[in-house]
């Protein structure tokens, strides 16, 4: 269940009141199926805690995050044990948050969680297209043999969805099966951005849910993370290209797969607290 009391320990600026704030930020602590390294459930206190070291200015945007109207509902409590029962919860939430005429960022927990939110939007929101940047393609129709994997994730997304609602970008890893089933039913780029300008255009008033998986990002700017894969976009490169998008109607997003145990230095928490700034400011 969300709470809707204002926290004392509240994300960067994010301490308006829910029953007049725009938008809902909460934490999805969850990572249960994590395949190589775990601790991504620690991410949404760290990324709060790590928030009270930056500015709520943003130079690149001349935005404050004291201009938004953001409310933080803390972290969801969640199923550890069944994957099923913790989906199951982050929807809940989501459709409540929904149902109360406001959008939502959540702060990942692994790249599962992301099935949730699309589970609740898709009855809101026809037509629901979803922009995916991630080091790996997931895919898979199973991982180790279970059906709901990190690994798996955009599989029950495209389930849900169908063909030309998916847009992959950023991709290098996976089985050579998953990018012959990509090629036929969602949009790759792989190794890049190329071509997000023209994507988001197309894109006109549809709805759209954003997940970002921040191995997206190259291992020498975020080794905190679940699953590195070298090869990646740089920090500059990503924000560019975020903010050089045309304006979409982003109905919400998320950041995933932030495993702060995995790099001790918090540098790697530091930059998706910058990160996260530099989205809500955006797109909220």
């Amino acid at each position: 269940m969300l709470n809707k009391k204002t926290l004392t320990d509240f994300f960067l600026g994010c301490g308006a009141p829910y029953e007049t704030a725009d938008w809902v930020l909460f934490g999805a602590p969850f990572d249960s199926t994590a395949s190589n390294r775990p601790g991504a459930r620690f991410a949404p206190k760290a990324v709060r805690i790590e928030s009270n070291g930056i500015e709520t200015y943003s130079p690149r945007q001349n935005r404050d995050m004291e201009e938004t109207n953001i409310f933080d509902g803390g972290d969801l409590e969640l199923c550890i044990g069944d994957a099923s029962v913790a989906l199951w919860q982050i929807e809940d939430a989501v459709k409540n948050i929904l149902n109360d005429s406001k959008r939502f960022a959540m702060i990942g927990g692994e790249h599962l969680v992301t099935l949730a939110a699309v589970r609740a939007l898709q009855g809101l929101h026809p037509g629901l297209r979803v922009l995916h940047f991630d080091a790996h393609a997931d895919l898979r129709d199973k991982y180790l043999g279970a059906k709901l994997s990190h690994a798996t994730v955009m599989r029950r997304v495209w389930e849900i969805l169908g063909d030309g609602s998916i847009w992959q970008f950023g991709i290098r890893s996976g089985e050579k099966s998953e990018f012959v089933w990509a090629s036929e039913h969602t949009s790759m780029q792989i190794f890049n951005l190329d071509g997000l300008q023209k994507t988001a255009a197309s894109f006109k008033d549809k709805p759209v849910y954003l997940t970002l998986d921040l191995d997206v990002l190259d291992p020498s700017v975020m080794p905190g993370t679940g699953t590195p894969e070298a090869g990646g976009i740089f920090f500059n490169e990503l924000l560019d290209a975020l903010q050089s998008m045309p304006k979409m109607n982003i109905v919400g997003f998320d950041m995933v797969e932030l495993s702060p145990p995995c790099d001790t230095s918090g540098a790697s928490t530091a930059a998706a607290c910058k990160l996260l700034r530099e989205m809500l400011l955006m797109f909220a």
